[in-house]
């Protein structure tokens, strides 16, 4: 018979609510009016009506001089060259791979854009291209980094770097892309012993920090060894926080998913995801965040 887990009504403490840093976000939810002046021009999510600018999503409003746009809070991965994402190969094709990384279009990977075996600089022949699926196949997971945009918005991929290429075991968990705050690195070794990739995309990818990745076989050879406890406790335990602040609405990066960790240390792994619990948790880090901030 499976165990019931039943909790009594606690009284909530009142959240402290802080004095705004820097300019206040304008929200706008669909069918709200930005402005009535007509000297602004009209961009991504806005649209006029009887010379009104009017909101055509939710989000929050972005000025450029006189252009004026809506940032979606809720939305599709939008790529930018640079970034760092996480995906799933869904389709091997002539050259390249298909990957998907919550784009509105699939990704493409191409086989002139990833390290052969061994480091060798050449050209690609038609044996490289017969064993493309000794590489990669479908359902594998991969790391890379947005080399360019085509036209019509497709992504093209490259995993060039050492630090790129299949990621063999950890956790996957899938966010909202605009919580996955921009930083200079996305790959981060956390004390606690596990490292996390947070994908521009809202992928991100838990794996033991003690994986090291063979230089000579270019990224593409997954490692099988078994995952002790331990390991696998600090890795449930890091899931489980970054669960806790994307619930609550909290950026993720390296810092606010460490103070997250450590909050949740006089807990249980699985009582992280209890409300009340999330709710204290969360709430300390926000006050580290702000204290971090001065």
């Amino acid at each position: 018979m499976a165990a019931v887990t039943m909790r009594l009504p606690v009284p909530r403490k009142p959240a402290v609510v802080s004095a705004p840093r820097g300019p206040e976000k304008h929200l706008v939810a669909p069918g709200d009016t930005i402005t009535t002046d007509t000297g602004y021009m009209r961009g991504h999510g806005t649209y006029v009506e009887d010379d009104k600018l009017i909101a055509s999503v939710a989000g929050v409003v972005e000025r450029v001089n006189k252009l004026i746009c809506v940032r979606a809070l809720n939305t599709r991965y939008n790529g930018e060259v640079g970034d760092v994402v996480v995906g799933r190969i869904t389709e091997v094709q002539q050259k390249r791979w298909k990957v998907e990384t919550y784009s509105r279009l699939d990704s493409v990977l191409l086989l002139s854009s990833i390290n052969l075996p061994g480091g060798e600089l050449r050209r690609r022949s038609i044996e490289d291209e017969l064993a493309m699926r000794d590489c990669l196949q479908e359902g594998d997971l991969i790391s890379a980094e947005v080399q360019s945009i085509f036209t019509d918005g497709a992504l093209s991929l490259h995993t060039r770097s050492l630090k790129y290429g299949k990621l063999s075991q950890g956790v996957l968990i899938q966010v909202s892309p605009s919580l996955v705050k921009r930083q200079k690195t996305h790959f981060h070794d956390l004390p606690c012993g596990a490292s996390v990739i947070l994908g521009n995309n809202g992928y991100i990818w838990i794996y033991p920090t003690s994986e090291q990745r063979d230089e000579e076989t270019g990224g593409f050879v997954t490692n099988l060894e078994p995952v002790s406890m331990s390991d696998r406790e600090v890795i449930s335990r890091v899931r489980n926080c970054i669960v806790a602040l994307v619930t609550h609405k909290l950026m993720l990066f390296d810092t606010s998913v460490l103070y997250c960790y450590e909050a949740s240390l006089p807990h249980q792994i699985k009582d992280i995801l209890k409300p009340e619990v999330m709710e204290q948790i969360v709430l300390e880090t926000q006050h580290r965040l702000l204290d971090l901030e001065g």
